[in-house]
């Protein structure tokens, strides 16, 4: 809660208002002197009878934040009355999906960049065909690995337990090549 000095100086309400703050002021803890224009802001768009009535029905710790939230939306009104905070929630929104875009675009670049460092980090396929091995099955289904490069996750026909198809293993009863 903010702080009011009610014995020295009115409460930015009742200044506002043109009437003498009393120690007991609903408003003197939510608008201190230091801030007459939330108070102004929330008086004309709400009004200060209605504001009254919201924080005298509040529980006494829930109206701090009813007053900074009554404040926020006053403060859009007036800078926005057709739309309010709502046209800020809704310019917020599309500034979230355009640099989610961003991100997506720039993660796709990441990924491109270190599929072509990987591409680049490997052996010409001539070697490739020299040094590598014929796994599959009977029926035709084959693949070449290259001993030099482990891949970094198993096949559901990789019978070793370690997931590198490098350390023997393979399974599917190909013959090497």
């Amino acid at each position: 809660m903010a702080s009011s000095s009610s014995y020295n100086s009115p409460c930015a309400a009742c200044k506002f208002l043109r009437r003498k703050c009393m120690p007991g002021c609903i408003f003197a803890p939510y608008f201190p002197p230091e801030e007459p224009q939330k108070f102004a802001n929330v008086h004309k768009i709400f009004g200060a009878s209605n504001v009254t009535k919201l924080l005298n029905e509040l529980l006494p710790h829930q109206r701090e934040d009813a007053v900074n939230s009554l404040a926020y939306e006053a403060e859009a009104r007036v800078r926005d009355p057709v739309y309010g905070c709502v046209g800020a929630i809704s310019f917020l929104q599309r500034q979230v999906e355009r640099l989610q875009k961003e991100l997506d675009a720039a993660n796709a670049d990441l990924i491109r960049y270190a599929c072509n460092e990987m591409t680049s980090q490997l052996p010409s396929p001539s070697l490739v065909r020299s040094t590598s091995r014929r796994i599959g099955n009977e029926a035709g289904g084959s693949y070449f690995q290259n001993p030099a490069y482990s891949h970094p996750y198993s096949f559901p026909w990789d019978d070793n337990s370690s997931g590198h198809l490098n350390e023997g293993g393979g399974g599917g009863g190909g013959g090497s090549m």
